[in-house]
């Protein structure tokens, strides 16, 4: 008599799957069956993984909401002009202008030697980038290079020019 090769196993999450075990040696199936009954069926697996992708980007969305709530509001207090680009741009070039700016304010000023004369001389330098993509590109700087970064910056990046005209 030969050892069974077919095999209905009641999973931990209580669904009864039939298993092909042929390709598995004889002396192996009866093992994994005892691991597979621990685990969740196949079924159960795909949708906890799809549902833990659901909560990870509900999750992202609700940072993206809070991080753009706080740029928005630095941006109307600092008197940051608005940012021109693509639609898809605007919002990630508005939360990475704010992210850098406030690094180089704690860099610079709060825990390094800036007055707050320097740092208005800066933020004027800022308000003339108005391109969303140049924020945007320089998202992963550190706070201390945005002074050369925006001394770099070309006239593209200022006003309403498109740069890819």
């Amino acid at each position: 008599m030969a050892v069974r090769t077919h095999w209905t196993v009641e999973h931990a999450c209580s669904h009864r799957v039939d298993h092909d075990l042929s390709h598995r040696p004889a002396d192996k199936r009866a093992g994994f069956v005892r691991w597979l009954a621990s685990k969740d069926c196949t079924d159960c697996l795909k949708a906890a993984r799809d549902s833990d992708t659901e909560a990870r980007a509900q999750w992202l969305a609700a940072r993206r909401a809070e991080e753009q709530e706080a740029a928005s509001a630095w941006a109307k207090r600092f008197d940051m002009p608005a940012l021109e680009g693509p639609d898809k741009a605007l919002h990630w070039g508005e939360r990475s202008r704010h992210q850098l700016m406030t690094a180089a304010h704690t860099v610079l000023v709060v825990e390094g030697t800036w007055d707050e004369a320097d740092w208005a001389e800066l933020e004027e330098k800022a308000r003339a980038i108005t391109r969303a993509g140049w924020w945007i590109d320089q998202r992963d700087s550190e706070g201390t290079d945005l002074v050369e970064l925006l001394d770099a910056a070309g006239e593209a990046d200022r006003g309403t020019e498109n740069p890819f005209r």
